[in-house]
């Protein structure tokens, strides 16, 4: 989570840098210096305190886990003769990829997620990362289908994303398996494979949604 910079902090640096290309005393160096460490830290707390509201979320009721699908190597979308049910015409996990999706199940288990449905779009390397996590049947979701090989669906499948996860109220966690494009569509963030991005439903929104969190890859 990029670290949020409080006003007496910025006038800190400022100040700082200022008298630094000055060349003032080494005593204002190390103030720099201490002020730097200190801004570093807080960012490095600020995003131990968004993990752990994310997986306290995981743990409640109608909550919803987006999780982009583990590391796929080749260039982004598919070839162009791709079949939906021919995965050997797909990008696909790799070794890397499937260990993931694995430890992503593990820590699921160890923090105790209350899962309450799994789906996941209709691509192998989505639906091959949520049946490695091993926390639930698995069901498909077309409307989490991949919207940058369909790119002349993506208002269709993000307003179709949007309003199953409005309509999530429990019991327990939806987990969504799709792509980075599609999450990208829905909230205006781009998640690295295998990271789990938290929201819960909000009707107010425009996007049906609020983030609570990122969880960052295994």
């Amino acid at each position: 989570m990029r670290r949020q910079f409080r006003p007496n902090e910025w006038r800190k640096l400022t100040t700082t840098l200022q008298c630094d290309r000055r060349g003032c005393s080494m005593a204002h160096t190390i103030q720099f210096a201490l002020l730097i460490a200190s801004v570093l830290a807080g960012g490095t707390a600020d995003a131990a305190d968004d993990t752990a509201l994310a997986w306290a979320a995981l743990r409640g009721d109608g909550h919803v886990a987006l999780i982009r699908h583990a590391q796929a190597p080749g260039a982004a979308g598919d070839p162009a003769d791709y079949k939906l049910d021919d995965c050997t015409s797909q990008r696909n996990l790799s070794e890397q990829g499937r260990a993931e999706a694995q430890a992503l199940g593990a820590r699921f288990r160890m923090q105790q997620v209350k899962v309450g449905k799994v789906v996941s779009s209709q691509w192998c390397r989505c639906k091959q990362t949520a049946e490695l996590m091993n926390i639930g049947a698995v069901e498909d979701a077309p409307t989490f289908n991949n919207a940058f090989v369909l790119n002349t669906m993506r208002d269709e499948l993000t307003a179709g994303a949007r309003t199953m996860i409005d309509a999530w109220r429990g019991p327990g966690t939806l987990v969504v398996v799709t792509h980075g494009e599609n999450i990208l569509l829905m909230l205006g963030l781009r998640p690295r494979e295998a990271e789990v991005i938290v929201v819960a439903p909000d009707p107010t929104s425009q996007k049906k949604m609020r983030l609570i969190g990122r969880i960052a890859p295994p």
